[in-house]
């Protein structure tokens, strides 16, 4: 689950939160995402207060949050260098009133830092003992990296042209955010005028190709009243069926979205689900993927296959 509170979206105060931690936790979901960066620090502060609100014993649930985006005006507030990690990895530690983070991951791409640099530093965390696990390549005997995390969904499948093959390869979880492609594929929308509300009306963040995702809605139509879900359900289990998806993070602000995004988890797509909803939004063929894929077509059948 991922508590997430820009100026575009959430603005749940304490109570609001702590309910839905609490409706999460009860539903099974131990795994909550966080970040410096959203709310400047407040998100983080929230989400270790509403776990002590509830009471959850701290091995009871993983706690990941992000280090890179701008915590100040200086230029060394922000970035993956060694100064910024260190710092800032005290700081979430402190709002989170935690003393280890399970998960820290780098939040972006620093073209100012040496990724040797970056590694190096969190590989200090670890060994120091307040980082668990790694969220990107394991060189010089450094601490590995063990997850991505990154958009993925039926509206936005650019991620399989080269990483999801990399991942697999290399046996690394991949968490999907912004499943629900910023809410377009929650079912609100249609191409004769669904609602013009919520976070894409004012926030139009992850990009989206409307007109190729009003296609992939009306499938998902099909496929929700087929399988007797909501349409939000239907997008999340599609990606549940990947093979390369370890876990979803959804980022509910309402109990009620919460608990329909839950039962996304009960959904199970057919083959023939699958096959429509891939046909659907499949990624345009681009060279060297189609000859890559015509080379070698049957071997990665049996890789599948595993």
């Amino acid at each position: 689950m991922r508590y997430r509170r820009l100026g575009h979206s959430g603005r749940l105060g304490q109570a609001e939160a702590d309910a839905i931690v609490g409706t999460a936790l009860d539903a099974g979901i131990t795994f909550i995402d966080t970040a410096n960066v959203y709310a400047e620090g407040r998100s983080e502060e929230i989400v270790g207060q509403a776990l002590r609100n509830l009471n959850v014993a701290r091995d009871d649930v993983v706690i990941a949050t992000k280090v890179h985006g701008p915590m100040g005006d200086g230029p060394n507030a922000r970035g993956a260098s060694r100064g910024h990690i260190m710092t800032q990895v005290e700081a979430s530690l402190r709002r989170l009133g935690i003393d280890h983070i399970d998960l820290y991951q780098i939040h972006g791409f620093d073209p100012a830092t040496p990724i040797l640099e970056t590694l190096e530093a969190l590989d200090t965390l670890v060994h120091r003992g307040d980082v668990r696990y790694l969220g990107l390549a394991e060189a010089r005997r450094l601490a590995p990296i063990v997850s991505l995390q990154a958009y993925y969904s039926l509206a936005g499948r650019d991620l399989e042209r080269e990483i999801v093959p990399m991942l697999r390869a290399e046996k690394i979880g991949l968490m999907v955010w912004s499943p629900l492609a910023g809410g377009f594929l929650s079912g609100k929308f249609r191409r004769d005028g669904g609602v013009a509300e919520g976070r894409c009306a004012s926030f139009d963040f992850p990009p989206v190709d409307k007109d190729r995702a009003y296609g992939i809605i009306d499938v998902l139509d099909v496929v929700a009243r087929r399988r007797d879900c909501t349409v939000a359900q239907a997008a999340l289990a599609w990606l549940l069926h990947q093979k390369a998806v370890t876990s979803v993070l959804v980022g509910a602000k309402r109990i009620d979205q919460l608990q329909d995004n839950i039962g996304a988890t009960e959904v199970i797509l057919e083959q023939d689900d699958l096959d429509a909803l891939d046909a659907a939004s499949a990624l345009t063929s681009e060279y060297p993927g189609w000859m890559i894929a015509t080379q070698g077509g049957s071997r990665q059948a049996m890789i599948d296959a595993e």
